[in-house]
């Protein structure tokens, strides 16, 4: 039977005990945070945190979800993201599928919540919440008035990929006072390919995202130029920061001092 989370549909009474299969990292870490990593059977292969859910089995990713593997661990509840392709399927094999979605701050709460009542976690689940905004808010603090009110670019991957405004991503940079440059347009995507061009006339004044990309941005044209980059304005984060910024999940108020950390680092502005 599966079970829309966010659908208004009932959710199956919480089990004593339960045999857990993630297929996301943010799924996973959110199963663990809420005392129940000890059930899981099996997750994605990005899967990465905590640190003993590398010795699980791993069962494929968003697109190519092993589902022999899945039926095989017999697993009572399997957590995945709208986006995945395994929970028709599983259904169809009467494996227990509940989807859950978390692509802004509201998202993520909801599904903390959500989840917290099929594992019979509802208190810890409310606290969780809370503690996260607790933890941004904390963030934001830190953040020094200079920095209040600066541009930002935040890159996620290759093409370029950025963060919108609208994404969780894009809330949290603006929960920490800071501008982003790169805007939701209506139906678009809340992670969009953007026109290098485009940043270099909106001329951000911090650029965040990912060693892997950044480490040669002055190649593209006309960046080399940017006041961000002559400055060194630029937080370029390592695969394991990148993770923990790019995960809706419950480390997320970790993921806004973490990108203070990295502000505070920076090179003061003459």
């Amino acid at each position: 039977m599966a079970l829309g989370l966010l659908g208004g549909l009932n959710i199956a009474p919480a089990l004593a005990q339960h045999r857990i299969v993630t297929l996301s990292p943010s799924l996973t870490e959110a199963v663990c945070a809420l005392g129940h990593c000890a059930e899981l059977v099996g997750t994605d292969r990005y899967s990465s945190w905590p640190g003993n859910v590398a010795r699980l089995p791993k069962v494929g990713g968003l697109q190519d979800a092993q589902i022999e593997s899945i039926v095989a661990l017999k697993p009572d509840m399997v957590l995945l993201g709208p986006r995945s392709r395994a929970g028709e399927r599983l259904t169809q094999l009467g494996v227990p599928v509940q989807v859950f979605d978390a692509r802004t701050h509201a998202d993520l709460k909801r599904m903390l919540l959500a989840l917290g009542q099929s594992l019979g976690e509802q208190a810890r689940a409310a606290e969780l919440v809370q503690r996260i905004d607790r933890e941004l808010d904390a963030a934001a603090r830190r953040v020094p008035a200079a920095l209040r009110g600066r541009t930002v670019y935040v890159e996620v991957g290759i093409g370029p990929t950025a963060a919108s405004d609208k994404s969780f991503i894009g809330e949290t940079v603006a929960r920490l006072g800071l501008n982003n440059i790169v805007v939701h347009a209506g139906d678009g995507p809340l992670f969009p390919r953007v026109n290098p061009e485009m940043v270099v006339r909106r001329a951000p004044d911090l650029i965040l995202g990912p060693q892997t990309t950044l480490s040669t941005v002055t190649d593209r044209p006309g960046w080399a130029g940017m006041q961000a980059l002559r400055q060194r304005q630029v937080c370029q984060l390592d695969a394991e920061r990148m993770d923990l910024l790019s995960r809706p999940g419950p480390r997320l108020g970790e993921a806004a001092h973490m990108l203070v950390d990295c502000l505070l680092a920076l090179p003061t502005r003459p």
